[in-house]
């Protein structure tokens, strides 16, 4: 092999090729390096004395479905201008890593497309270094975002179990970035990320979140004026949850008999009714419960024509689809389709909805 296949084919520049081997499936290059470009790697001078070298192996990029490894006698050197004994720099890889730039930017593109036990299969590496490769990669291009280009953010809480319990999210919405993160879930949680978003001077279009009081809260105070968005997820949420206090409502009133269909609806209430055409027992129940009750089923239906809103491709017809929905909820006669309608919508939500385009609810005539 020779020294221009080296570059040119594992990214290794300034090494001589010396020999390969060909062993138990691997495929072994060693190489090295050109006394006349040894330098210290503190201050650059080319004034030193070798102090022996330090046999050490790389992955590098594989040939087909076999291994290859990079063995280089890396120099140790003392510096006489600087008075350091030290190894001299690896221009292929970093000096505490036992793999090549190549082989980690090979491992990065193929962790877009695979889970990492695969990729560290595919390439015979553990899973630990795999996911050291990628956790580098994140903590060097999403460590410290730069907030400027912000213009549609989310807000969001997860739960990381007892010990860690919240951490509050922001997302860029248009890169899928995540540029902080908070702990815990409350509105305090947020006052850092206004004071670098101030200092940055982006210009924020719309926020998207959940419907915590404490997040609305801190929007209108730090971004007054900016719409907030609350997604399809969080808005078919409430109404799962409003369905269900439906549900115990008229179960509640219900004549014995009545209840007795109504009972153990609950879950399947959170089904489509695309579900429904199936034939089993479970499905035959809820049948027979929403023509047992008019209201339910009116509640029922209803979901699937909100969720149809987040579907369409363009805003006129998403704007359409929502101030027909609006309409028969109001029109049924049903409380909670009434007050989810004017006090949700119109009230309390103050919002857009998330669709491909914009929705400005405001626009719409008030009852």
């Amino acid at each position: 092999m020779s020294t221009s296949l080296l570059y040119h084919g594992f990214g290794i520049r300034g090494y001589f090729y010396v020999h390969s081997k060909y062993q138990k499936g691997q495929i072994l290059f060693q190489i090295k390096h050109d006394f006349w470009k040894l330098k210290c790697p503190d201050c650059n001078s080319r004034d030193f004395i070798k102090k022996g070298t330090i046999t050490r192996r790389f992955k590098a990029l594989p040939i087909g479905k076999k291994e290859v490894l990079i063995e280089l006698p890396v120099q140790r050197i003392e510096c006489l201008s600087c008075q350091k004994v030290k190894q001299v720099k690896l221009d292929f890889a970093h000096e505490k890593c036992n793999y090549t730039h190549s082989f980690e930017r090979y491992a990065i593109d193929l962790c877009r497309l695979l889970p990492i036990s695969d990729v560290a299969r595919l390439l015979k590496v553990s899973w630990g270094t795999i996911k050291g490769i990628e956790k580098k990669y994140l903590k060097k291009h999403f460590d410290k975002p730069k907030l400027k280009a912000l213009k549609r953010i989310a807000i969001d809480e997860v739960y990381l179990g007892k010990k860690t319990k919240y951490l509050t999210l922001v997302m860029d919405l248009v890169t899928g970035a995540v540029v902080y993160i908070g702990d815990g879930k409350s509105a305090d949680a947020l006052k850092p990320f206004w004071k670098k978003l101030k200092s940055s001077g982006a210009k924020i279009e719309a926020v998207a979140m959940d419907m915590g009081k404490a997040y609305i809260k801190a929007v209108n105070d730090n971004l007054p004026g900016i719409p907030i968005v609350f997604d399809h997820f969080h808005v078919i949420k409430l109404y799962n949850e409003k369905l269900t206090e439906l549900r115990r409502d008229l179960q509640r009133e219900a004549e014995d008999a009545d209840k007795e269909v109504l009972k153990g609806t609950r879950w399947l209430l959170l089904k489509s009714s695309k579900k429904l055409n199936t034939c089993n027992e479970e499905c035959e129940k809820l049948k027979n419960a929403l023509k047992l009750n008019k209201p339910l089923a009116i509640a029922y239906y209803l979901k699937d024509d909100l969720g149809q809103i987040w579907k369409q491709n363009d805003k006129e017809e998403a704007n359409f689809l929502l101030w027909e929905w609006v309409k028969k909820a109001t029109l049924s006669g049903v409380k909670m389709l009434i007050k989810f309608a004017k006090i949700w919508f119109f009230a309390e939500m103050r919002t857009y909805l998330w669709t491909k385009y914009e929705i400005d609810i405001h626009t719409l005539p008030e009852f």
